[in-house]
């Protein structure tokens, strides 16, 4: 198990439940990783898409992950709860994070919820999506995913010393203390651009 801060936030006092909001950092590679191989087999093997549809679908999938990721942290994980329910379930899926930002336990998405998740997602996505692109479009998904978990970790843990990673560090560190509603994006600030949140007013998130 990754460390815990030594003043690690309890959410539960049941044990077994509180240690499911801890996760080991490389839990979503092993997990996830055999799933988007599998994917990617069957686009190549089942459905046999082409090599330029491998890399169209390479572009639709990263950017659709993006987007989800811009979107889902915007407006679910801030989302302005107004009832006692409400505030609890924020605090328990991302309020925890920034009272405790440095928790390393706490920096990917736990398997029970990330299941959850990507099976609705999935589903979704099984509606607009040809039959025959839905494997590959997941996998790269599923990429995506992966690259936010870890870019999310090395922004509060490793110093990223490349350009690109001292930038990304410092966009999503603001995130967390300037106490401003901005910056959403974590593996890139593309749609924060877009939707022009790379600035945002002064908020107390107490």
């Amino acid at each position: 198990m990754a460390r815990r801060s030594q003043s690690s936030i309890r959410l539960f006092e049941n044990d077994f439940l509180e240690s499911l909001t801890h996760v080991h950092p490389i839990t979503p590679l092993v997990m996830w990783s055999p799933v988007a191989l599998y994917l990617f087999w069957q686009a190549f093997t089942v459905k046999q898409i082409s090599i330029a549809d491998f890399g169209v679908w390479f572009l639709i999938g990263m950017l659709v992950w993006t987007f989800t990721e811009y979107t889902v942290h915007r407006f679910l994980f801030h989302y302005p709860a107004k009832s006692e329910v409400g505030k609890k379930l924020i605090f328990l899926f991302h309020g925890i994070h920034h009272d405790d930002p440095d928790d390393a336990t706490r920096l990917v998405m736990p398997p029970v919820p990330g299941v959850l998740l990507m099976v609705l997602l999935y589903s979704l996505f099984s509606l607009v999506i040809p039959g025959k692109f839905i494997e590959v479009f997941m996998a790269w998904f599923i990429v995506g995913y992966l690259c936010y978990d870890y870019i999310h970790y090395a922004t509060h843990h490793f110093p990223m010393t490349s350009k690109v990673g001292r930038y990304l560090r410092k966009f999503h560190l603001r995130h967390h203390h300037a106490k401003e509603e901005s910056k959403y994006g974590v593996s890139n600030p593309l749609w924060d651009y877009v939707f022009r949140t790379v600035t945002g007013p002064k908020k107390d998130r107490k």
